[in-house]
């Protein structure tokens, strides 16, 4: 998961039939938000003056565990914001989800128009809390930082990992872990303990060129000079590679977390559930890896960002939200303004 410019930390698109529960394959530029209500409008719930209701999984088509949010304004967290953005009355929100979405992130829900996924939708929880009304700027990955650099957009909320490199650039508010995981069949009782070790004599497949692949080659290498084997297998997409852990051909698939929470939802009802078997830092064993808010650096939004975070942390809205896109296992503690990143040598 790495470019020339940026270590890009989002999950590949997943297989046409995999994609097909999320309603639609083509995102637009922007989008009017059905999932947040202030006064009755879309599909969440009429809120109370001063708040606004959050559709939290909206149009998911059985991806999330639909959950309506009423989030009031924090009057202390919008005097945190620079003028220009208080009374500008919206917060534009960047998402790099084009061509084809990545599920559970974000994609085009149902209704053919709203951007749902977890990342707009914690997007839509934090302009909740600045008493902004969202907008949804939509673009290719590359285009989001463009869409930042410019100013077009405030605030990207698309799966970006901190790291040092970035930081020349942009400012971190960081709400969720960034994680690699395994995904065994339901019926299968191995569990990975965070070593190489207990991976010994198993057969994995990972996708080429991806970070995770790194991670599991460096296993590899220990366990041979120990005298034991890891198999690494490679399919051309995810389809095959789940057709062939449904027949036992390997052990497990090793991938980015949140594709493994979603594969797991999606396979909870059929004759081959699987499970998560286990998750690691995507930045390695010595660096807990963070999937943050990115804005422009220094452009004074970071702060209150994490501000409103803490608030959704505090209230309990930040674990519904989680809990909704299956996320949980990711989890932070709090979130923290530009903490350390993947180094410049891991970027």
């Amino acid at each position: 998961m790495s470019s020339a410019a940026f270590r890009r930390a989002r999950i590949l698109p997943v297989g046409i039939a995999l994609l097909a529960l999320a309603g639609g394959l083509t995102a637009c530029s922007s989008s009017t938000d059905a999932a947040t209500s202030g006064s009755g409008k879309g599909s969440g719930a009429s809120a109370p003056a001063g708040s606004t209701t959050v559709a939290v999984g909206a149009f998911s088509n059985g991806a999330a565990n639909e959950v309506n949010l009423t989030v009031p304004e924090v009057a202390s967290i919008r005097a945190e914001l620079p003028t220009s953005v208080r009374d500008g009355g919206t917060l534009d929100i960047g998402l790099g989800l084009l061509p084809s979405g990545s599920p559970p992130l974000g994609f085009v829900g149902s209704d053919q128009q709203t951007l749902t996924g977890s990342e707009p939708d914690l997007g839509r929880l934090v302009a909740a809390v600045f008493g902004l009304k969202p907008v949804l700027n939509n673009a290719t990955w590359d285009n989001l930082f463009v869409g930042i650099d410019s100013g077009r957009t405030q605030l990207g909320f698309s799966n970006i990992t901190d790291t040092e490199q970035r930081k020349t650039k942009y400012d971190f508010a960081c709400y969720r872990q960034d994680n690699v995981g395994f995904e065994v069949l339901k019926s299968n009782g191995w569990q990975f303990d965070g070593t190489a070790a207990s991976l010994a004599g198993k057969t994995v497949a990972v996708g080429a060129g991806t970070n995770q692949e790194k991670i599991l080659e460096t296993w590899q290498a220990t366990l041979k000079s120990e005298g034991r084997t890891l198999t690494i297998k490679y399919f051309p997409d995810l389809n095959t590679t789940y057709l062939a852990l449904d027949s036992g051909k390997i052990d497990a698939y090793f991938g980015p977390n949140p594709e493994v929470s979603y594969h797991v939802r999606l396979t909870a009802n059929t004759p081959d559930p699987t499970r998560s078997a286990g998750k690691y830092s995507g930045a390695g064993a010595t660096l807990q890896g963070l999937i943050c808010a990115t804005t422009k650096k220094g452009d004074g939004l970071a702060q209150p960002t994490a501000d409103a975070i803490n608030y959704l942390i505090r209230n309990g809205d930040y674990a519904k939200w989680l809990d909704a896109w299956n996320l949980s296992n990711e989890a932070v503690a709090s979130s923290l303004v530009n903490p350390p990143g993947l180094p410049l040598d891991n970027s």
